[in-house]
């Protein structure tokens, strides 16, 4: 199972508080990358990515104030929060505070959900309250292309073993309901028989016995339960 520590960038490229806001646009055009986070003495302050700067007065990005009838309905603090992220040259006015992190012992796949649940695309990898390294979503791509190799390495497996390995498999998949006498496997190739329930079904059951090591070809005899009750 692969963790934080196996996939993150270390070390971090980073800025100190009182960094100015040319100084972050300058570093992550330099470095080719789309955040950086903001580190006093290795703890972590918040994060800039290019979403915190897209809205600025310089280049008249800044949104525009409501109409003075707006106004009157508007909360005032938003209203300057919104001026200050859009005008100061402070990195610590425009960067985001609450920042999702994980330390170096969180699997790989509790990361992919983090990202996805947050909408966001790194979380910074913590050892001891300490910014040690980033994850992000261009790290999980290059850790998927290194798996994809060795996985598709050849090995040698009886039909046996293959068997026992899908139905198990597929025992354990919510969807499946695919039976266990309804998988064979005869010299690397995987026969399924009987029925299944819906398209989805039977497109995941054979990638499942595709991903399978020493799965050499698939047969799907298969056919629709709709067919199998005369419903069309």
């Amino acid at each position: 199972m692969l963790i934080a520590k196996d996939v993150m960038t270390s070390p971090v490229i980073a800025v100190e508080p009182d960094s100015s806001v040319d100084e972050v646009a300058d570093i992550l055009l330099s470095h080719g990358i789309s955040a950086v986070p903001v580190i006093d003495r290795g703890v972590l302050l918040g994060i800039v990515s290019e979403g915190d700067l897209i809205r600025r007065a310089e280049i008249g990005t800044a949104p525009q104030g409501p109409s003075w009838w707006l106004r009157l309905f508007s909360n005032n603090a938003s209203l300057a929060i919104a001026y200050i992220r859009s005008h100061s040259a402070h990195v610590t006015d425009v960067m985001t505070k609450q920042v999702a992190t994980v330390v170096e012992s969180t699997p790989v796949a509790e990361i992919a959900t983090l990202l996805e649940y947050n909408r966001i695309k790194r979380v910074p990898v913590l050892r001891d309250g300490q910014v040690v390294g980033i994850v992000s979503r261009a790290n999980l791509v290059g850790a998927l292309a290194l798996a994809g190799k060795d996985w598709r390495i050849p090995v040698l497996h009886d039909d046996n073993s293959i068997r026992l390995e899908i139905v198990e498999a597929l025992q354990c998949e919510s969807w499946s309901s695919t039976g266990e006498s309804d998988v064979t496997v005869t010299s690397g190739v995987v026969e399924f028989w009987g029925t299944y329930l819906s398209e989805p079904e039977r497109k995941a059951s054979l990638i499942l016995a595709e991903n399978t090591a020493g799965v050499r070809a698939i047969d799907d005899h298969r056919i629709p339960i709709d067919i199998t009750y005369g419903v069309l």
